[in-house]
C-alpha cells in the first residue's frame, strides 16, 4: 500500500489528529496508572493504621475518580471528535474522486458499470475512514498498554513477567500469517459488492423496460447469482476470520494460564506476595487488552487498506483528453468547423469508424447527416466537443485546432440536443438553468419561450417550480425534449449538434420540436443527424455517409437525382 499517499490525508487535520492522539494517550496512561493505586492502597495504606489510614484511602479514591472522569473524557473525545476527523477526510477523498471521474472521458464510462464507480464513492471510502480515524490511535494505545503493563510487570516480578511474554512471537506469528489472505479476501469483496451495485443500478435503471417485458424474475434470478456470488466470498472471509479470532482469543488466554500457573510455582516457594499476584492479575488484563483491540484492528485494517488499494486504482486512470499547458481560451467564435483528414476508431477496436474525413463547414452554415446506423454520424460530432480524440488528422474551429483550446472553453460553445434526454431530478428551472448555472428566472423564462416550452410548463402544478422526477418520468417525451432544448437556448453556444432530436417523438411534438429547433439554429453553426429523412429535406447541405466515409454531398433534390446512396435510403423509407 502507498503509506506515502496514505498518511497525506491526515495533512489538513494534523492539529485534530495530534489532539486526538494525545487523548488517546492520556486515556490509555489513566487506564495503567489506577491499578498502581490500586495496588500501594492493598499493599501500604491498610497497614498504615486507622488514624491514617481512611483519610490517605479517601484522597486517593477520590483521585482515582478524577482519573476516570478524565478517561472517560478522552473516550468521549476520540470517539466524537476523532470519527469527525474521519468524517471530513473522507469527504476530502469522495470529492477528489468524483472530481477525478468529472475529468475522465466517454472512452472511460463506455468499460465502466455506473454501480462500481459509485461502490467506491460509498462503500469503500468509509471503510477508510474507520482506519484513518481508528488506526492511529488504536495503535498508540495498544503500545502504550502494552509497553507500560509489560514494565510494570517486570518490576512486580520479572518471572511473570516473561511467562506471560512467552506466548506474544507465537500471536504475532499468526497474525502475519493470517494477514495476507484476510486482506486479499476483503478485496474480493468489495469487488463483488460493487458487482451487486451495478446490476442493481443497471435493473432499477431499466425498470420500466423490466415491468414491460415481465421479466421481473430474470432479474430477480440475475441479483440472486450476485447474492450468491458475494456470500461465497464473503463464507471465505469470514472463515479465515474464525480462524483468526478464535486461534488468537486461545493464545491470549493462554498467556493467562500460563501466568497463573507460574505464579502457584512461586507462591508455594514464597517467591511471590499474594497481594502481588492479584495486582498482576489485572495488569494481564492491559497486557492483553491491546492485543484484542489489534486482533479486533486487524479486520477493520483489511477492509480499509483493500478500500484505499481500489480509491488509488481509480485515481491513477489518467484521462485520455486533457488540456494542454499551454491551452488557450476559445474566444469569439464565428463557427467555422474543419474536419482535416480525420480518422478514429475506438479503444477498443481496431478497425477506423471514420478514415480520412475532409470536411469545412463555414460559420451559419446548416449541416445535415444522413446514413444508415453505425457508419459514424454520432461518433463524428462527438468529436468536434472532444467526449473522443481524434487519431489522425485535426478538428479546427476557426482555424484553431481544438486540441490546443481549453476543453471547458471549447464545450461552452457547442450545444448538444440529443434524442435521448437526459434531465435531472429535481425542478424544470433547475434543469433549464443547467444549461447557464447562475442564470436568473426571466432568462430561464425566455429560453423556455423560445424553445415553445413556457406554455405547457406553466400547466404543470407548479409551474417552474415542479419536480419532473428521475430523468424527467412525469413529462412527455416532446416536453422532456423542449426543456433540453430550453437548456441550449439558455446556454446560447455558437455551434450546435442536434443528434436524432425529434426521431422518437410523434408528428405533433415533432412539428412543435422541429420549429424550435429551426429557431435555435438561426445564425448558427448547425450538425443535424437524422435517421428520418424527411426533417432534413430543406437543408441546403445534407452528407451522406457510409463504410467508405462521405460518400455523397448535395441537397435534397440533387441527392435524390443522383440515384445513389442518399436515394436508397429515402426509396427504403418512403416508397418501398
Amino acid at each position: 500500500m502507498d503509506w506515502k499517499r496514505f498518511v497525506s490525508y491526515y495533512k489538513p487535520y494534523k492539529r485534530l489528529f495530534w489532539t486526538d492522539m494525545f487523548f488517546a494517550c492520556l486515556g490509555a496512561a489513566m487506564s495503567l496508572s489506577i491499578p498502581l493505586i490500586v495496588r500501594y492502597i492493598t499493599g501500604t495504606v491498610v497497614y498504615l493504621g486507622p488514624e491514617r489510614g481512611p483519610a490517605i484511602i479517601l484522597r486517593l479514591t477520590l483521585l482515582m475518580i478524577g482519573m476516570v472522569l478524565v478517561e472517560c473524557y478522552c473516550n468521549y473525545y476520540i470517539g466524537y471528535a476523532g470519527h469527525m476527523m474521519g468524517a471530513r477526510m473522507e469527504v476530502d477523498m469522495r470529492n477528489e474522486l468524483y472530481g477525478h471521474y468529472q475529468k475522465l472521458s466517454f472512452t472511460y464510462f463506455d468499460n465502466e458499470k455506473v454501480g462500481q464507480l459509485m461502490s467506491r464513492v460509498t462503500a469503500d471510502l468509509f471503510d477508510i475512514t474507520e482506519l484513518y480515524h481508528h488506526g492511529p490511535e488504536n495503535l498508540a494505545i495498544s503500545v502504550i498498554k502494552f509497553t507500560g503493563a509489560f514494565i510494570i510487570l517486570l518490576w512486580l516480578n520479572w518471572r511473570l513477567a516473561l511467562a506471560a511474554f512467552v506466548m506474544m512471537p507465537f500471536v504475532v506469528a499468526y497474525a502475519l500469517f493470517m494477514n495476507r489472505r484476510m486482506r486479499n479476501a476483503s478485496k474480493e469483496n468489495k469487488k463483488r459488492l460493487a458487482g451487486i451495485n451495478a446490476q442493481m443500478e443497471d435493473s432499477l435503471s431499466g425498470i420500466r423496460v423490466v415491468k414491460s417485458f415481465a421479466n421481473e424474475e430474470v432479474e430477480m434470478e440475475k441479483f440472486r447469482e450476485g447474492n450468491r456470488s458475494f456470500l461465497e466470498s464473503k463464507d471465505r472471509t469470514y472463515r479465515y476470520m474464525g480462524s483468526y479470532h478464535s486461534v488468537m482469543k486461545a493464545l491470549l488466554t493462554l498467556v493467562t494460564v500460563t501466568v497463573v500457573g507460574v505464579a502457584g510455582v512461586l507462591l508455594t516457594r514464597g517467591q511471590l506476595e499474594a497481594a502481588d499476584l492479584v495486582i498482576f492479575i489485572l495488569y494481564i488484563n492491559n497486557f492483553t487488552e491491546p492485543v484484542n483491540r489489534l486482533v479486533d484492528f486487524t479486520e477493520q485494517f483489511q477492509n480499509g487498506a483493500s478500500g484505499f488499494e481500489r480509491f488509488l486504482e481509480a485515481m491513477a486512470v489518467e484521462p485520455d483528453i486533457q488540456d494542454k499547458p499551454d491551452a488557450i481560451e476559445l474566444g469569439d467564435v464565428k463557427g467555422q468547423v474543419v474536419f482535416d483528414h480525420v480518422s478514429f476508431h475506438y479503444s477498443d477496436m481496431s478497425e477506423n469508424v471514420l478514415c480520412n474525413v475532409n470536411l469545412t463547414i463555414e460559420p451559419g452554415e446548416y449541416v445535415a447527416l444522413a446514413g444508415p446506423s453505425g457508419v459514424g454520424k454520432t461518433t463524428m460530432c462527438s468529436l468536434i466537443p472532444r467526449f473522443y480524440e481524434v487519431n489522425e488528422g485535426a478538428i479546427r474551429i476557426d482555424g484553431t485546432d481544438i486540441r490546443d483550446v481549453k476543453l471547458k472553453s471549447l464545450r461552452q460553445h457547442i450545444g448538444i440536443v440529443q434524442q435521448d434526454v437526459y434531465l435531472f431530478a429535481g425542478t424544470v428551472a433547475e434543469n433549464i438553468g443547467y444549461g447557464r448555472p447562475g442564470a436568473s428566472m426571466e432568462d430561464i423564462v425566455r429560453a423556455a419561450q423560445s424553445a415553445n416550452a413556457h406554455e405547457f410548463i406553466m400547466e404543470l402544478p407548479d409551474g417552474y417550480e415542479t419536480d419532473i422526477g428521475q430523468r424527467g418520468v412525469k413529462l412527455s417525451g416532446g416536453q422532456k425534449q423542449r426543456i433540453s432544448l430550453a437548456r441550449v437556448f439558455l446556454k446560447d453556444p455558437a455551434i450546435l449538434i442536434f443528434d436524432e432530436a425529434t426521431s422518437a417523438l410523434d408528428n405533433e411534438s415533432e412539428r412543435i420540436v422541429q420549429a424550435s429547433l429551426e429557431k435555435l439554429a438561426k445564425g448558427r453553426t448547425t450538425f443535424v443527424i437524422a435517421h428520418r429523412l424527411s426533417t432534413i429535406r430543406n437543408a441546403k447541405r445534407i452528407l451522406v455517409l457510409t463504410e467508405n466515409g462521405i460518400e455523397e454531398e448535395g441537397n435534397h433534390q440533387e441527392l435524390l437525382e443522383k440515384g445513389g446512396a442518399y436515394s436508397r435510403l429515402y426509396q427504403a423509407q418512403y416508397v418501398g
